[in-house]
């Protein structure tokens, strides 16, 4: 059975690209276009991982983030963010990211770093289970 990504980002020419993408992959995607909404779908839909944008308006990605956790602490987080610096990094690390990619440049270039994280994720889950 595919794996469900919860994928929240404001961006919404880049939902839609990285949507496709993912579902190539044979992922479900689930959508959200801000922090309310992702907290909502971790809630009410169970994501298997959680992609989250880091620069979001009105809830950034940490504040999304402790809120996703209080629902629920386990789940596999990849960050994006374009300001990839030391004080970000250290304040996500203590929220247990499993990966941190940088956006820095085009969709393409995110692309294998993003799914070599999938793929750790995957591979996680299969040792443990």
């Amino acid at each position: 059975m595919a794996k469900k990504i919860l994928l929240v980002d404001d961006e919404e020419d880049f939902l839609k690209l990285m949507r496709v993408r993912l579902e190539s992959w044979g992922y479900n995607v689930l959508t959200a276009e801000n922090g309310k909404e992702g907290v909502e779908a971790v809630s009410g839909q169970g994501p298997d991982i959680v992609i989250l944008d880091y620069m979001m308006p009105e809830m950034d990605g940490i504040e999304t983030l402790k809120k996703m956790r209080r629902i629920n602490k386990d789940i596999p987080v990849v960050m994006f963010t374009a300001y990839p610096n030391k004080p970000v990094m250290g304040s996500v690390e203590k929220l247990g990211i499993s990966a941190f990619i940088p956006k820095l440049s085009g969709y393409a270039d995110i692309l294998p770093l993003l799914k070599t994280a999938l793929e750790m994720i995957e591979k996680g889950w299969k040792k443990k289970g």
